[in-house]
């Protein structure tokens, strides 16, 4: 039945994120119409949090090597106003998109579930 999810990402400057997620991140699109570009994620996972406050909603990157990726992304010019930081689940850092948001980046210690 349900095939799928789609993230939005809010931007400041949705052109200058868009770039990054084509140029820097390398991920293949789709033009949706009007150079609004759509972008294949890697496989997916979600989990439910427990909250007493606001409720919202958060975008994580996973890779396997965190010191290898951001080596990697830092070459290409990205920046990561949060050095990675044990957290016990896994290694957390944070990367800053060309319009000013910040994406999460982890390295999970736990089993994953996107290759179920």
């Amino acid at each position: 039945m349900i095939n799928g999810a789609h993230v939005i990402i809010y931007s400041q400057d949705a052109e200058a994120d868009r770039v990054f997620l084509r140029d820097v991140l390398g991920y293949t699109h789709v033009d949706a119409g009007r150079g609004w570009l759509t972008f294949k994620l890697p496989p997916a996972e979600v989990a439910v949090h427990p909250t007493d406050g606001r409720e919202s909603h958060e975008l994580f990157l996973m890779c396997d090597d965190i010191t290898q990726t951001v080596a990697d992304l830092t070459a290409r010019g990205v920046e990561f106003p949060d050095p990675p930081q044990e957290q016990g689940w896994g290694i957390l850092t944070t990367i800053r998109l060309p319009g000013g948001g910040n994406l999460g980046l982890y390295q999970p210690h736990h089993e994953t579930a996107y290759n179920l």
